[in-house]
Formats: C-alpha cells, sequence, structure tokens
C-alpha cells in the first residue's frame, strides 16, 4: 500500500464518521447517511483529482467508497450514544483536515507539481469534503465560522510539507510535519480559541463642513 493510497483511506474513514454525524443531526435516513458520509469522504480527494487529471482514487479503486458507506452504517446505529454529536463532530473533522491536506500535497507531489499547485492541491483536499458536507446539511460551513483556523491550518499544513521535503529531503517526514502542523492549528483552534482576526465594520466618519 502506497503513502498516498493510506492517507486516502484513512481521511475517507474519518471524514465519512463527520458526514454521518451531519446525517444524523438532520434527522436522515440511512441512504441519507451513506450520501452524506460519502460526499464528506470522498469530495476532496474528487476535486484533487480532477484538478490534477488523475484517475478519481474511488473509481480506480472503489474501497474508500466501501469503508464510507460502512463508517454511515455504524453511526447510523451509535450515534444516539453520543452526548454532544456536534462537539465530536468538530473533532473529528480536525482529525481528518491534516490526513487529508497530506494526501493532497503527496499527490500533487508525485505529479512534479510546483510549490503554489502542491498548498492548493492540499488545501482542495482538505477542506471540500467538509464544505460540501455542511452545505448539504445547510449547516454554516466549519471553514469560515468566525475566524476559527481552518484553511489557515490546511495552508500552513501544506506549506511545513513544502519546507521540510526542501530542508531534508525525507518526503515521509514532511508528511508527519504537515499533519502535526495542520492539526496543531485547527485543534488550537477548537480547544483555545485560536483565530485570525475577523473584520469589524467601522461607522463612518462624518462629512466636514
Amino acid at each position: 500500500m502506497t503513502p498516498l493510497v493510506a492517507l486516502d483511506y484513512a481521511s475517507a474513514l474519518i471524514f465519512a464518521a463527520s458526514g454521518a454525524l451531519a446525517a444524523s443531526r438532520a434527522q436522515l435516513d440511512l441512504v441519507g447517511f451513506a450520501f452524506l458520509a460519502s460526499l464528506t469522504a470522498l469530495g476532496g480527494g474528487t476535486v484533487r483529482d480532477l484538478l490534477l487529471d488523475r484517475t478519481i482514487f474511488w473509481i480506480a479503486d472503489p474501497l474508500p467508497l466501501a469503508i464510507a458507506s460502512g463508517a454511515a452504517v455504524l453511526v447510523f446505529f451509535t450515534a444516539h450514544l453520543l452526548e454532544s454529536r456536534q462537539t465530536v463532530l468538530m473533532w473529528l473533522d480536525a482529525v481528518a483536515l491534516p490526513i487529508a491536506v497530506a494526501a493532497g500535497v503527496r499527490a500533487a507531489t508525485e505529479m512534479d507539481q510546483s510549490a503554489p499547485i502542491i498548498v492548493l492541491m492540499g488545501i482542495a483536499t482538505g477542506c471540500f469534503g467538509g464544505l460540501l458536507r455542511d452545505i448539504v446539511a445547510n449547516e454554516v460551513p466549519l471553514l469560515i465560522r468566525t475566524g476559527k483556523l481552518y484553511v489557515t491550518a490546511a495552508l500552513a499544513g501544506a506549506a511545513a510539507a513544502i519546507a521540510t521535503d526542501r530542508l531534508t529531503g525525507d518526503a515521509t517526514l514532511a508528511l508527519v510535519a504537515c499533519m502535526a502542523v495542520a492539526f496543531t492549528l485547527r485543534g488550537g483552534s477548537l480547544a483555545f480559541g485560536w483565530r485570525l482576526p475577523v473584520y469589524k465594520p467601522r461607522a463612518a466618519r462624518p462629512p466636514k463642513l
């Protein structure tokens, strides 16, 4: 199993669980669970592969689709046991994000893309699945909520991967750095309220007489 395949499997599993929890909050049926879980699990990687003109990963290997469906069934029968599904959803998303960013970075690196494209593929792979989940579930997307670090975490993780690879030449260490930076920023945003400054409107100055 290649590192990229392993990353795609892992992110599919965790993102699928978050998508299924979103389905439970929306009180969907089992088919709705499977749809939302699959959309969340596969959305980011699908966008990445389309942009890179690669064979879409879950078409080349349908196992991620089976993983997503299995996670949906499991959550369908166990979600009621969770005290706060929204909190669990956000932390699952925080764990899946760095794994998916690393998968995007790895896919672009394997195709010898330039640094800006590697960063963008990391962001796309990490963010689009959760974005689609929240839109379909009629929720405010996590990536734009009140300045919390989401896209910023993905960008920083991808940039850390590039910097580590350039400094050490170790592709595995670069992926570890990517995941560590992305999770630290996203987890810190959830646990400690780390955020970027947000725009606040200012009162217009009265005209001079």
